[in-house]
Protein backbone atom coordinates (compact mmCIF):
# COMPACT_ATOMS: atom_id res chain seq x y z
CA UNK A 1 0.00 0.00 0.00
CA UNK A 2 1.42 3.53 -0.94
CA UNK A 3 0.52 6.50 0.81
CA UNK A 4 -1.98 8.74 -0.48
CA UNK A 5 -0.55 12.13 -1.47
CA UNK A 6 -2.77 15.19 -3.08
CA UNK A 7 -0.90 17.64 -4.51
CA UNK A 8 -2.56 21.01 -5.54
CA UNK A 9 -2.49 24.17 -7.76
CA UNK A 10 -4.43 26.39 -8.51
CA UNK A 11 -5.43 28.41 -11.81
CA UNK A 12 -8.06 30.88 -12.73
CA UNK A 13 -10.02 27.83 -14.86
CA UNK A 14 -9.60 26.05 -11.36
CA UNK A 15 -7.36 24.10 -8.73
CA UNK A 16 -5.69 20.88 -10.03
CA UNK A 17 -5.11 18.17 -7.89
CA UNK A 18 -2.32 15.77 -8.48
CA UNK A 19 -3.68 12.24 -6.87
CA UNK A 20 -0.93 9.97 -5.99
CA UNK A 21 -0.67 6.46 -4.51
CA UNK A 22 -3.76 4.40 -3.29
CA UNK A 23 -7.13 6.07 -2.78
CA UNK A 24 -9.16 3.39 -0.29
CA UNK A 25 -10.67 2.75 2.85
CA UNK A 26 -7.80 3.81 4.66
CA UNK A 27 -7.00 6.96 2.84
CA UNK A 28 -10.35 8.32 1.13
CA UNK A 29 -10.83 10.53 4.35
CA UNK A 30 -7.96 12.59 3.42
CA UNK A 31 -9.33 13.23 -0.23
CA UNK A 32 -12.95 14.10 1.13
CA UNK A 33 -10.64 16.66 4.18
CA UNK A 34 -9.34 18.11 1.01
CA UNK A 35 -12.61 18.12 -0.64
CA UNK A 36 -14.27 19.97 2.84
CA UNK A 37 -11.73 22.35 2.34
CA UNK A 38 -12.08 22.84 -1.21
CA UNK A 39 -13.26 26.62 -2.37
CA UNK A 40 -14.63 27.07 -5.93
CA UNK A 41 -16.63 30.22 -7.98
CA UNK A 42 -19.10 29.60 -10.07
CA UNK A 43 -18.00 28.28 -13.39
CA UNK A 44 -14.40 26.86 -12.02
CA UNK A 45 -13.59 23.48 -12.61
CA UNK A 46 -11.43 20.83 -10.10
CA UNK A 47 -9.59 18.72 -11.96
CA UNK A 48 -8.35 15.36 -10.64
CA UNK A 49 -5.10 14.10 -12.48
CA UNK A 50 -5.17 10.37 -11.61
CA UNK A 51 -2.02 9.85 -13.56
CA UNK A 52 -0.09 8.88 -10.31
CA UNK A 53 -2.89 6.61 -8.98
CA UNK A 54 -1.97 3.24 -8.06
CA UNK A 55 -5.20 2.04 -6.83
CA UNK A 56 -9.14 3.02 -5.98
CA UNK A 57 -11.36 1.11 -4.21
CA UNK A 58 -15.21 1.60 -3.39
CA UNK A 59 -14.29 3.85 -0.37
CA UNK A 60 -12.21 6.02 -3.25
CA UNK A 61 -14.76 6.02 -5.93
CA UNK A 62 -16.96 7.67 -3.32
CA UNK A 63 -14.60 10.25 -2.25
CA UNK A 64 -14.68 10.82 -6.04
CA UNK A 65 -18.26 11.49 -5.66
CA UNK A 66 -18.07 13.43 -2.26
CA UNK A 67 -15.87 15.61 -4.15
CA UNK A 68 -18.07 16.48 -7.35
CA UNK A 69 -20.79 16.62 -4.65
CA UNK A 70 -19.25 19.69 -3.47
CA UNK A 71 -17.84 21.13 -6.32
CA UNK A 72 -21.05 21.20 -7.84
CA UNK A 73 -23.23 23.06 -4.28
CA UNK A 74 -20.11 25.50 -4.93
CA UNK A 75 -21.54 26.24 -8.69
CA UNK A 76 -18.48 24.51 -10.37
CA UNK A 77 -17.73 20.89 -11.56
CA UNK A 78 -15.17 18.13 -11.75
CA UNK A 79 -13.39 16.32 -13.92
CA UNK A 80 -11.07 13.38 -13.93
CA UNK A 81 -7.81 13.20 -16.27
CA UNK A 82 -5.26 10.51 -16.49
CA UNK A 83 -7.75 8.53 -15.43
CA UNK A 84 -5.41 4.40 -14.99
CA UNK A 85 -7.14 1.71 -16.87
CA UNK A 86 -8.19 -0.25 -13.49
CA UNK A 87 -10.03 2.62 -12.28
CA UNK A 88 -11.23 3.77 -15.65
CA UNK A 89 -12.78 0.28 -16.05
CA UNK A 90 -14.54 0.40 -12.49
CA UNK A 91 -15.97 3.95 -13.36
CA UNK A 92 -17.68 2.23 -16.39
CA UNK A 93 -18.71 -0.89 -14.65
CA UNK A 94 -21.18 1.24 -12.37
CA UNK A 95 -21.95 3.98 -15.15
CA UNK A 96 -19.78 6.84 -13.67
CA UNK A 97 -17.97 7.59 -16.88
CA UNK A 98 -21.12 8.90 -17.63
CA UNK A 99 -20.96 11.08 -14.55
CA UNK A 100 -17.79 12.34 -14.55
CA UNK A 101 -16.49 14.32 -17.49
CA UNK A 102 -12.77 12.06 -18.27
CA UNK A 103 -9.99 13.59 -20.00
CA UNK A 104 -6.34 11.35 -21.08
CA UNK A 105 -4.17 13.86 -19.62
CA UNK A 106 -4.23 17.26 -17.14
CA UNK A 107 -3.40 19.29 -20.20
CA UNK A 108 -6.77 18.19 -22.02
CA UNK A 109 -8.27 18.98 -19.13
CA UNK A 110 -6.86 22.36 -18.68
CA UNK A 111 -7.41 23.44 -22.61
CA UNK A 112 -11.10 22.42 -21.93
CA UNK A 113 -11.97 24.39 -18.76
CA UNK A 114 -9.90 26.94 -19.82
CA UNK A 115 -11.76 30.38 -19.85
CA UNK A 116 -9.31 32.27 -21.76
CA UNK A 117 -8.96 29.58 -24.36
CA UNK A 118 -9.87 30.64 -27.87
CA UNK A 119 -11.74 28.04 -30.06
CA UNK A 120 -10.79 27.80 -33.26
CA UNK A 121 -13.84 27.84 -36.09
Amino acid sequence: MSALQITAREAAAGPLWEIAGDLDHVTAPELRTAAGDLTLTAGQVLVLDLAGLDHCDSSGITALLAARNLALEQGGDIALAAVPARTARILHVVGLDQVFTVHPDAAAARSSTDPNRRDSL
